[in-house]
């Protein structure tokens, strides 16, 4: 029997990796006023105070500036009942020009934070994982159990290790884990991604508009409100020492349709330019739609669909 979050986080001391990022934050929103106490660790490289600023003075909040990767962290887990993994690299694209970025901040850190769990008998952990570990799978929409996970950028490979290590974990030290495999989630606190890149160059350029790819790729987004919603719905399935949910949504967009929207919401006329190629970056899945029915079946239903998540972080980025 699945029970209300409510019910899940009474009394819970719960910490939060990269709680001052994009989807951190908007969690640390969520899960404030329930938990008993909220411990943020973020070394602010991507994550920005301004984003949690307005818990500091909550005497449940506590926020500690850490290195995940190279500082002891063990002390910050004691009395810890659960943790929300959420620190990594956000962007796909960085490990082309440092391939040691993934490794160190996601696999690595992952292993530093399990290690600190296993000191501290921390038994629960929920995982923010990627889409990217599907690789350019050949099933669509692409379900939990498919079996041909064959990521193709550093990121993917950074986030399958990731999930490889928590089940090897679970299964060795008596923990329990929910990964999340999400989609492209979107929203006004993320500083990177198609629909932020697109305004931005159309701010500068206004008459042209540079497309990675050839604007065919076609993928789904999810808007943070429904991320955090669904994600929040995989923690109450705690029947399994390991378990898997996709996050995302249920329809998808082309880039080309998506540069259409932007450029008719700030009214421009601007000349599409191609990179070519099937891909964006080196790394991109062109194609990528995930099975959500089972994250459903537990009763998580979308406020917004692609398009309409698309539109409403465009208002927000423009105005």
């Amino acid at each position: 029997m699945n029970i209300s979050m409510e019910e899940r986080l009474e009394n819970k001391n719960v910490l939060i990796t990269g709680g001052a990022g994009f989807i951190g934050s908007y969690l640390l929103d969520r899960l404030i006023e329930e938990a008993n106490e909220i411990i943020v660790l973020d070394n602010l490289n991507t994550g920005k105070k301004e984003f949690i600023r307005k818990h500091f003075l909550n005497p449940k909040f506590k926020f500690y500036k850490i290195d995940l990767l190279n500082q002891k962290i063990d002390k910050y887990f004691k009395n810890v009942d659960e943790v929300w993994h959420i620190a990594a690299n956000p962007d796909i694209r960085v490990a082309i020009q440092n391939t040691r970025t993934d490794l160190e901040q996601n696999t690595l850190v992952t292993y530093n934070v399990l290690e600190a769990m296993r000191k501290n008998k921390v038994e629960k952990i929920f995982f923010t994982s990627s889409s990217t570990v599907y690789g350019d799978a050949e099933i669509l929409p692409t379900p939990e159990d498919y079996g041909k996970l064959i990521p193709i950028s550093l990121y993917g490979a950074s986030k399958l290790a990731s999930e490889a290590l928590i089940s090897a974990y679970c299964n060795s030290f008596e923990m329990k884990a929910v990964v999340f495999r999400l989609a492209n989630i979107i929203g006004s606190r993320s500083n990177h991604g198609v629909i932020y890149d697109f305004v931005n160059k159309l701010r500068k350029t206004p008459d042209k508009l540079e497309i990675l790819g050839d604007g065919n790729q076609k993928k789904s987004y999810i808007h943070i409100e429904d991320c955090i919603e669904a994600m929040l719905i995989g923690t109450n399935n705690l029947n399994k020492n390991f378990d898997i949910f996709n996050i995302g949504s249920d329809s998808w967009i082309s880039v080309k349709e998506i540069a259409k929207i932007i450029c008719n919401y700030m009214k421009l006329n601007s000349k599409f330019e191609f990179t070519d190629g099937k891909r964006g970056w080196i790394g991109d899945v062109p194609l990528m739609l995930l099975d959500i029915s089972k994250i459903k079946n537990l009763g998580f239903k979308l406020k917004y669909n692609t398009k309409q998540s698309i539109k409403k972080v465009l208002k927000e980025y423009v105005n």
